[in-house]
């Protein structure tokens, strides 16, 4: 507690008011309140400090691990959060922060998510959600029928059928791919005679029955790290999510899957899943879902797809066919709070089949019992807020048609990009959008020419110091806070696969435009003049002279 503040009397009368009596108009808390619901946007630009902040130096503010024994005031705290954790957040909506996955918001989830959190409703049974039971349901119907495409019938029927499920809706993506390999493992290892199934009797026991030697996912070495998880915590072991190579546009090669399942075979290890990614997290490409849904299809095994990202292209009637062969999976996962403009942090996970979810649903005699409609049986997670009446309020607020144009307006924002990049003599355009992320970096057009005419040595020496300003360049950039690009590792046919450091965007903000774009480059144009004298500049233009001679 700062030695300066003033403590609270303790007493039932006092902690009665805070749970009946709102805060006074005038209050710190009030006029906070108040901001944010007339102008979000300007709240954040006034409050978030620009300019970043050491980590350390930030944590000297939360190093006191003691409990208060007297109470402070609400204000107090509120100006507590204001000046040490409002104005060293991230400012996620920015129309220049283009590096993450996290958007603007609509203005509506602000009151909206007031409502669900006065609420208090916990997902976990019909006693504690009522209402929120029916209409979580009806967004994975929604959303479902996004995917798959049913007819009215087959939603008449098992939208609220106490027993089956057309999906499950959780925290996020890594929860949401945790329960669909959850529920392919115990599917494929499930009850055959006298064995009672891996539910009952484990891993162990249900490789001795099944005679395998070990059970795997497979998926492309683009694939998001929560499939390792997964794996990790199904017990399989994450060794066995066995990643497939990609082509040269990041999407995993048919021809490398079947060898990898031969491989497996000879191994005598069960592959369970395939995976494929519709939207990759470093440059958003999309698997060649059909032919992945052909080959999962002719083993036998459960194809699903990862659709944390790109799912929501199917809104858009103009590149929805990008995703062509998603309707074929058994599952796919879904971000809503990424590209369905839902705060943080709400996925969910849906399947084709409506008695998917029955393989990994449990019950108790005080909750959840068996043939309730508690959606709690079927969900990894027990108690849970109601974000599916966020969820729901987007999906009606927006439309298809808001979320189409949304969609089509960061995949074609991000090709602009991309030919503004190419155009560009100082620049290179390392992968190009398939969907609204690419990723480039500073190259002038000396060292392009020199890359062009070096052997694969003299290459890598030239990439090397290149990834190193790369580096410095966006760290810079993301120091000064006005603009923020990300930064990841790949490895392109044209340097023969060997990794270099790149800048990569993400183009979903709905505020982020050109001349916003255009004011990114300009401050990295900005920050390589302050390196000149650099000792990286130094060693490339003796790399590049040296490749020209």
């Amino acid at each position: 507690m700062n030695k300066n503040s003033k403590a609270a009397a303790v007493s039932m009368e006092n902690l009665l008011r805070i749970f009946t009596v709102p805060e006074a108009p005038g209050s710190t808390l009030s006029r906070l309140e108040n901001d944010i619901s007339a102008n979000l946007a300007g709240f954040l630009q006034d409050h978030i400090v620009a300019e970043e902040t050491d980590l350390v130096k930030i944590e000297r503010d939360f190093s006191d691990s003691l409990i208060p024994e007297q109470p402070v005031y609400v204000s107090e705290q509120a100006q507590f959060l204001l000046d040490k954790v409002v104005a060293q957040s991230v400012h996620t909506s920015s129309p220049s922060f283009v590096g993450h996955m996290t958007s603007a918001l609509p203005y509506f989830m602000i009151p909206l998510s007031k409502i669900m959190i006065a609420l208090n409703q916990n997902l976990v049974k019909t006693e504690t959600s009522k209402a929120f039971t029916p209409l979580e349901r009806q967004v994975l119907g929604m959303l479902h029928r996004l995917v798959y495409e049913q007819p009215d019938e087959f939603y008449d029927r098992w939208l609220h059928d106490s027993h089956h499920h057309l999906g499950a809706i959780c925290s996020g993506g890594t929860v949401a791919n945790i329960t669909a390999l959850w529920a392919a493992r115990n599917r494929a290892f499930g009850p055959d005679g006298d064995f009672p199934g891996i539910t009952r009797s484990g891993v162990f026991a249900a490789m001795r029955h099944y005679g395998c030697e070990g059970m795997a996912v497979l998926v492309s070495e683009r694939g998001h790290y929560s499939l390792s998880k997964a794996a990790d915590v199904l017990g399989i072991g994450r060794d066995q999510i066995v990643a497939v190579e990609t082509d040269g546009q990041n999407r995993i090669r048919p021809d490398a899957l079947r060898a990898k399942l031969k491989q497996l075979q000879q191994q005598n290890i069960r592959p369970f899943a395939l995976v494929g990614v519709a939207g990759t997290t470093e440059t958003g490409n999309i698997d060649p879902l059909d032919q992945l849904a052909d080959i999962a299809e002719e083993h036998g095994i459960h194809f699903h797809v990862d659709g944390a990202w790109g799912a929501p292209t199917l809104f858009s009637e103009r590149y929805r066919g990008r995703l062509k062969g998603i309707e074929r999976a058994d599952s796919v996962t879904i971000d809503a709070h990424k590209q369905l403009y839902v705060p943080m942090g709400v996925g969910l996970v849906l399947f084709r089949d409506p008695s998917a979810l029955s393989s990994i649903e449990h019950h108790a005699q005080y909750i959840i019992r068996k043939g309730s409609k508690d959606l709690g049986s079927a969900t990894l997670e027990g108690s849970r807020p109601g974000m599916a009446m966020l969820v729901h309020s987007a999906l009606k607020i927006i439309g298809r048609r808001g979320y189409a144009m949304l969609i089509d307006n960061g995949i074609e924002l991000a090709q602009r990009f991309a030919d503004r990049i190419e155009s560009l003599d100082d620049f290179e355009l390392v992968s190009a959008p398939e969907l609204n992320i690419l990723t480039y970096r500073w190259v002038p057009a000396q060292v392009q020419a020199a890359l062009r005419d070096a052997d694969v040595a003299r290459s890598i020496e030239i990439n090397e110091v290149l990834s190193r300003i790369t580096r410095i360049i966006q760290k810079t950039q993301r120091e000064l806070g006005k603009a923020f690009v990300s930064r990841t590792r790949l490895t392109p046919d044209r340097y023969a696969h060997h990794a270099i450091t790149v800048f990569r965007v993400v183009l979903a903000n709905p505020l982020t435009t050109d001349e916003v774009l255009c004011y990114v480059i300009d401050e990295q144009r900005e920050i390589v003049s302050t390196l000149a004298d650099s000792e990286d500049f130094v060693e490339l233009a003796r790399l590049t002279s040296a490749s020209t001679d």
